[in-house]
């Protein structure tokens, strides 16, 4: 399994500590920046892991910020992202199980051993295929797509 990681520069240091948590395992962290503590915009970030998961270059994203409420609007701008900002190990199983979420995101003040716990939780938890959980997720995506052609159409304009 392949998961994307991206951070600011405010989670820099924890996007590295767990990129090396899973440093000899079978799981294989991509890193789509940032490189440094250098002050950097959280959305560059973002969009990278985001269109990744995307594009089906990783299974899934994880992405760092200050207060991992940045980062996350971010990621959800990009098409088909399912981002969700998590504060615990109920909300990371909530937004897989129910929403199907295939980005996270959180605090660069999150300790390493909750982090390791959210992603490992995160790419264990399987998406609830529950009728009425399967169509709220419809309904977002629809929305998405009513969006997305309406925009298309109206830059041909």
């Amino acid at each position: 399994m392949k998961i994307g990681i991206a951070s600011d520069h405010r989670g820099f240091q924890l996007k590295e500590k767990i990129k090396s948590h899973y440093k000899n395992t079978d799981l294989e962290i991509i890193d789509y920046g940032t490189d440094s503590e250098e002050s950097t915009d959280y959305p560059d970030y973002a969009f990278k892991v985001s269109e990744a998961v995307r594009d089906k270059k990783v299974d899934f994203g994880i992405a760092i910020c200050g207060s991992g409420i940045g980062i996350s609007i971010a990621c959800n701008k990009v098409k088909g992202i399912r981002c969700a900002k998590v504060d615990s190990i109920n909300d990371v199983i909530a937004t897989r199980k129910d929403n199907d979420a295939n980005v996270i995101a959180f605090s660069e003040k999150v300790p390493i051993e909750e982090a390791i716990d959210f992603v490992n939780t995160f790419i264990d938890t399987p998406c609830s295929l529950e009728e009425k959980h399967v169509r709220r997720r419809n309904k977002i995506k629809n929305y998405e797509e009513q969006l997305w052609v309406g925009s298309f159409f109206f830059m041909y304009l």
